[in-house]
């Protein structure tokens, strides 16, 4: 994948949708408000300076903001700590397990290692062997971002290393879904930070700030247009609070087990009616043990509605899980062999990897 490719498109009125392959996958989408997420680290409050203070900000963020090459493109990185660990997206890892990796004031590329990637979340860790003049940036709390804030993104779009771009908060909690690559699966992204600062290519990974400095968002994804176009002014972006969560897992682990994700415990695919249409969700398998099997749900069942919210197809299914957390009960509307059923459901959590 080239460069101009490293950043992925959402349709604009797109919300969480599952991916489905042959056989099903299982479905399932974060907590909705991050309440369960540990705080970030750093988290004083965000202030809101003058645009003649953005030049400071941008002098405190830049040295933390770093490029990644791979052999198919380029992305953007965010420095975490003195141990060279750096966190970006996964789409920008992609199969890559080495990498160059360029500082903002070092034409030189320093060599990198994967540590561990999460697709699900679209979040990768990477480790730097030469670790002199890294400087780790300031995390604040992404949710005290509010709709209105003054945000900066910091990154390396199209390969213009140390560009800045100005917006604001749009909108927090959306849930969006990025599209499958070739190499790259298809994702949700629940409780996104949208914002208005110009997202392009090669911003995928890097750092989205208040004008305190402090990094609220991995910048992942632009809006795409209805005819394919990328849309303007509308950019979605990982919350710091979560990408912090995810990394500190892959940097311990090497994996990622608490996922924060919701989930049913249940393979599911979208069922068609006459004319192609969608007709709801049918369970393809149930997980032994899982919430979907202790609440009596059988393959061949069809669920049409959560919480009295239809879903139609897997991505509806996913949209309703997204405003869900871990621990949740909903009731499931089904059909089973024809008869109409109400079940009742404890959500799980999304099993990691």
């Amino acid at each position: 994948m080239r460069s101009s490719q490293r950043i992925r498109r959402a349709a604009v009125a797109t919300v969480a949708a599952a991916a489905i392959g042959a056989g099903g996958v299982a479905v399932g989408a974060a907590a909705g408000s991050g309440e369960t997420i540990r705080p970030a680290a750093a988290t004083a409050p965000s202030g809101q300076a003058n645009r003649s203070g953005y030049a400071d900000v941008v002098r405190q963020v830049l040295p933390s903001v770093v490029l990644i090459r791979t052999a198919d493109g380029l992305g953007s990185g965010v420095v975490l700590d003195d141990a060279g660990h750096i966190v970006t997206n996964a789409h920008v890892a992609g199969t890559a397990t080495t990498f160059q990796v360029q500082l903002a004031d070092d034409p030189q590329p320093r060599q990198g290692q994967l540590v561990g990637s999460y697709p699900a979340g679209d979040l990768a860790v990477i480790r730097v062997d030469d670790r002199s003049g890294l400087k780790p940036a300031t995390f604040g709390n992404s949710g005290q971002a509010r709709a209105g804030d003054v945000v900066l993104a910091v990154g390396n779009p199209l390969g213009l290393s140390r560009s800045v771009t100005e917006g604001i908060v749009s909108a927090t909690g959306r849930a969006v879904t990025e599209p499958a690559t070739p190499g790259s699966p298809g994702t949700v992204l629940p409780d996104a930070i949208q914002t208005s600062a110009p997202i392009n290519p090669g911003n995928s990974g890097g750092a989205l700030v208040n004008t305190a400095g402090q990094v609220i968002g991995i910048p992942t994804l632009a809006a795409g247009s209805q005819n394919g176009a990328q849309a303007q002014g509308i950019g979605f972006a990982i919350p710091a609070n979560l990408a912090r969560d995810i990394a500190g897992q892959l940097i311990e682990s090497g994996h990622v087990s608490n996922t924060h994700r919701a989930a049913i415990g249940a393979q599911v695919s979208t069922v068609t009616g006459a004319g192609g249409t969608a007709a709801g969700v049918a369970v393809v398998a149930v997980t032994g043990g899982g919430p979907a099997d202790r609440a009596g749900l059988r393959a061949g069942d069809v669920i049409t509605a959560v919480g009295g919210t239809a879903t139609p197809d897997t991505t509806a299914l996913a949209e309703v899980l997204a405003a869900k957390q871990p621990g949740q009960p909903v009731s499931l509307s089904i059909s089973r062999g024809g008869q109409q059923l109400t079940v009742h459901l404890t959500l799980g959590e999304l099993p990691g990897g």
